[in-house]
């Protein structure tokens, strides 16, 4: 019974993605997120959230390196 229920994963999905192309794709969207702060824009408003969503993009990146560098994340993932 418990054989039924157990997932089925595509050979593909328990590969590793490339961790360097993802640090850079995430930096570059960080990039382009400060770009768009002088805008065609009125108020503050979009400016507060552009930053808060890149900051939150590298504080996401930071977090994982020093999760990793401590051990306290796999390599493989």
């Amino acid at each position: 019974m418990a054989a039924d229920q157990d997932p089925v994963y595509a050979p593909d999905q328990l590969k590793p993605g490339d961790r360097k192309r993802a640090r850079k794709a995430a930096i570059i969207a960080a990039v382009v997120m400060l770009m768009f702060f002088w805008g065609n824009h009125e108020g503050n408003t979009e400016n507060i959230y552009l930053i808060l969503f890149a900051l939150a993009i590298v504080g996401a990146l930071v977090i994982d390196a020093v999760l990793r560098r401590n051990g306290l994340k796999p390599n493989d993932q």
